[in-house]
């Protein structure tokens, strides 16, 4: 079963659920731009990517955010979908992320654009 995020109810007051892509997508959102530590039950859980975003841009802060979050990724989500792209970038407090990924069901690659303004 794949529960929608944020967790709400249908309009039958039924828990909503999601079709597959959309809750990937619905993960590596909850995986991005959660906290390490913020989950009581999964201290560890998270990127916390946010904090990178007033960090000096610099070839090395961004080759160490990319390769932070593409563990990230491997390690939480490995079992649900094959990384295929992974582009970080951080501008005028505005946070830019792109996946593109594959379901193990299908030969689809899928792209998914983040963005936060801090």
């Amino acid at each position: 079963m794949q529960i929608a995020f944020p967790y709400v109810f249908d309009t039958s007051h039924v828990t909503r659920l999601a079709n597959e892509p959309v809750h990937v997508r619905q993960m590596l959102e909850q995986l991005l731009f959660t906290m390490p530590g913020e989950r009581v039950n999964r201290p560890d859980f998270g990127c916390g990517i946010q904090r990178m975003v007033f960090a000096p841009q610099s070839t090395e802060v961004v080759a160490t955010l990319q390769a932070l979050v593409e563990s990230e990724i491997h390690r939480w989500m490995g079992d649900v979908m094959s990384l295929r792209k992974l582009e970080v970038s951080a501008e005028d407090a505005t946070l830019r992320v792109l996946v593109e990924f594959q379901l193990p069901r299908d030969n689809i690659v899928r792209a998914e654009r983040f963005e936060r303004a801090v």
